[in-house]
């Protein structure tokens, strides 16, 4: 049985979470396979609003086995408390969610650090969520990370700890001005967390290949978007993973020859958090309008995020970077607040006109959009339950998007609940179903 990903089309926040939740009834396996508790994914259940930061989407299903794979990184104490937020409500988290041994862990130091560097940043500041998450894929990519499997064996907890925090305590104390911090302290207060975690420690990748084998279906799900990917994103304006289709192989153990489908999210117009180029960006009322009706505020830091027109550009790069099967566009029901909308379909610079994505950061950061104007419906269609009972114009503007984006729009949200989602094409997610 050949698996799914799941990947943001954008900046990040553009509705994975609800995508994974609503795809996840017919499969049996979630992996997230990047990032860390920066992302946060909001699932409304009937009346009830899950906000999950690292655990996938599918534990809200009982039937599947959400797993943690080996590009993610770990903050075991917000681990722990997501697992009792969700035990609170009924759920079993603690013998479900199964987690790579090889996953990094976020460290104290690497909190500091973030939260240090971002300030001496200032002006210049990347917009980090200040969780720790940069620093520990540094330090996995320097080998001098701790790691998932460590906290099950103390004495090499304590070896790599004690040997790593020589060199964290004289950057905190010779750069930053900082006190030292304690190898001992940190060692209790982690080496704590091993217990209620140990029923979680999995070989992950035996896991996957287990399940395909047997006929298992399985997502792979992404955290941030395609623009914040550190390779092909934005940069320096980025994470420190792989959001992107490829990094879902290596994050999770798998060879392309498992993955048959590519799941774009996309909303139907463009957000971002933090810093960084963004050419639709709007900052007029029409923003202020776009932002009340999203409701566009991170679900983990609670900022305020930058809203902008949909940009044709951006999703025809999204796919060639990942190859989109699908695209599962989300929010459509937000532009039902204006009567005139548009799209991105090209970027003008010094007199020449760019279709796709400019080979030079300079250029992206100065261009102007090329807009495409579209009438807008005017009329609320939440409560609209069929794709051929939409609008004209809402159809004609999916269709917009669906030819810019070259790749198929096969779902459109009109809300945030999982009842609120219209199929446009009736494709099976998994073959036979």
């Amino acid at each position: 049985m050949p698996a799914t990903i799941i990947v943001g089309a954008q900046w990040g926040d553009e509705g994975k979470g609800k995508a994974t939740d609503l795809l996840a009834d017919t499969t049996d396996l979630v992996v997230r396979y990047q990032g860390g508790n920066n992302a946060g994914h909001t699932v409304i259940v009937g009346d009830e609003v899950f906000k999950l930061h690292l655990i996938p989407s599918g534990i809200l299903y009982p039937h599947v086995t959400p797993v943690i794979g080996d590009g993610v990184v770990i903050d075991p104490k917000v681990m722990l408390e997501e697992f009792d937020g969700l035990e609170a409500r009924g759920l079993d988290p603690f013998s479900r969610v199964k987690i790579s041994g090889n996953a990094h862990l976020i460290m104290p130091y690497h909190r500091e650090l973030d939260l240090l560097i971002e300030r001496r940043l200032g002006k210049a500041k990347l917009g980090t969520t200040k969780r720790g998450i940069g620093p520990a894929y540094a330090d996995k990519a320097s080998r001098v990370g701790l790691r998932f499997q460590d906290l099950f064996d103390e004495k090499i907890f304590r070896q790599k700890l004690d040997a790593v925090l020589v060199h964290k305590n004289e950057q905190l104390a010779k750069i930053y001005n900082r006190l030292p911090m304690s190898a001992d302290e940190i060692a209790e207060e982690y080496l704590g967390y091993a217990e209620r975690l140990r029923a979680s420690l999995c070989d992950t990748t035996d896991l996957i290949h287990t399940s395909l084998d047997a006929g298992r279906h399985i997502i792979l799900e992404g955290a941030q978007g395609t623009l914040l990917d550190l390779d092909h994103g934005t940069y320096p304006f980025v994470t420190s993973s792989n959001p992107v289709a490829g990094g879902a192989l290596t994050g999770a153990g798998l060879g392309p020859r498992h993955v048959d489908r590519v799941i774009a999210i996309t909303k139907a117009y463009v957000t971002r958090v933090g810093a960084g180029p963004f050419p639709t960006e709007l900052h007029d009322e029409v923003a202020e309008r776009m932002t009340a009706a999203g409701g566009e505020y991170g679900t983990t830091t609670g900022r305020r995020r930058r809203v902008g027109w949909f940009d044709a550009v951006l999703a025809r790069y999204a796919n060639r970077v990942n190859g989109f099967t699908d695209v599962f566009l989300t929010k459509l029901d937000v532009l039902s607040e204006f009567e005139t909308l548009k799209v991105a379909v090209g970027y003008r610079y010094q007199g020449e006109t760019y279709r796709h994505f400019p080979p030079h950061q300079s250029i992206f950061h100065h261009a102007e959009p090329v807009y495409e104007t579209l009438p807008g419906w005017g009329t609320d269609i939440s409560e609209v339950t069929s794709y051929d009972d939409l609008p004209a114009e809402a159809k004609a503007y999916v269709e917009t998007v669906e030819e810019h984006a070259e790749a198929p729009v096969t779902w459109v949200s009109v809300g945030p609940k999982r009842s609120q989602t219209l199929v446009r094409r009736d494709v099976p997610l998994v073959p036979g179903s």
